[in-house]
């Protein structure tokens, strides 16, 4: 049986690259061919690197996840996601951009902060490592 595809949120990458045994096991045993990332997550993780070594070592780890495009369909949803959610929740760019990108894919997306997410009521979201 062919599994899906999910969608990574960054905290979850993160916790990949600091070689988290939980997360690693998640990963390396779904196969991290099934993962998707947002550019966004990507830029997030590349923002946390320490110097040319870290850079190049966190590039490496990367390699194997699919990553998603933005488009003019996922920019406009986080734009409306952004206006409807900033006063109740606070919903902060990085967030409207992947929760969009989820949404514009159908993708679940897995991430420790449920918080961050679970007020979008067509965003398929869990923290499950499952």
């Amino acid at each position: 049986m062919e599994k899906k595809i999910l969608m990574l949120d960054t905290n979850i990458v993160v916790d990949y690259l600091r070689q988290n045994p939980t997360v690693v096991s998640f990963i390396e045993d779904y196969g991290k061919q099934n993962f998707a990332l947002s550019p966004i997550v990507i830029m997030e993780i590349y923002q946390g690197v320490f110097d040319k070594k870290d850079l190049d070592r966190t590039r490496k780890r990367l390699k194997g996840f699919a990553t998603l495009t933005l488009d003019q369909e996922i920019v406009s949803l986080a734009l409306s996601l952004q206006l409807e959610y900033v006063l109740s929740h606070r919903i902060g760019i990085p967030d409207s951009i992947i929760a969009a990108t989820a949404l514009v894919f159908n993708l679940e997306l897995r991430t420790f902060n449920m918080k961050d997410f679970r007020f979008i009521p067509t965003l398929k979201v869990s923290n499950s490592l499952e």
